[in-house]
């Protein structure tokens, strides 16, 4: 199974939560005032943490996670009102006229909403990318919480926000009905492997 757009869902989800975590650090709500090169320049710990923790989860090799810089989310660019959109799936909808998706309250609820989403997909692009590599969840979840939790605090940096604890559950009930309803096309070796991810996070957080 080719392990690239598995990296690229990682990779993708993650480059929500630093754009995300990089509008809220400016507590402004004001785009223009968003640096993610500020953002990440006193979070290189939390930054390398999180690539060594996807490496291993994965087994990516270096070709693999070179598709991190490639997509360019972990370099200094701006963040549009768009972006946000885009990590928020447009459930806030696009107002009249569009120019409004920058007003503070609008980008406030689209980060709140996105940060959900992305740490969402990023627990399922995560376990999906354990499992195809073969690891079992004994020795896979406990780095994938470890990323959640690094991840979570990006997403919501210096306050007590969204927990992994929090994300799991969302997990759950957002992605595995899906995949494990009888009339799932997945594997029953894949099944029986989100099951068992699942019990083991549970465990965990």
């Amino acid at each position: 199974m080719d392990p690239a757009p598995m990296a690229r869902a990682v990779f993708a989800a993650l480059g929500g939560v630093v754009e995300i975590g990089a509008v809220r650090a400016t507590g402004t709500w004001m785009l223009a005032d968003v640096s993610v090169r500020d953002f990440l320049a006193s979070r290189q710990g939390d930054l390398r943490r999180l690539t060594e923790g996807v490496r291993a989860v994965g087994r990516f090799s270096d070709e693999v996670m070179a598709i991190a810089d490639e997509l360019g989310y972990f370099a200094d660019h701006a963040v549009p009102a768009a972006s946000l959109l885009l990590w928020s799936e447009g459930i806030t909808g696009v107002p009249q006229p569009p120019e409004r998706l920058e007003e503070p309250a609008l980008v406030r609820r689209m980060c709140r909403i996105g940060a959900d989403l992305q740490l969402t997909r990023l627990l399922q692009a995560l376990v999906t990318a354990a499992l195809a590599a073969g690891i079992e969840p004994g020795e896979g979840a406990a780095g994938i919480a470890e990323i959640l939790r690094v991840a979570c605090g990006l997403a919501e940096p210096g306050r007590a926000g969204i927990t992994p604890a929090d994300v799991h559950r969302m997990w759950r009930v957002a992605h595995l009905p899906g995949i494990l309803r009888p009339a799932s096309d997945a594997p029953e070796w894949g099944k029986a492997g989100y099951r068992a991810y699942d019990a083991e996070l549970e465990r965990l957080l």
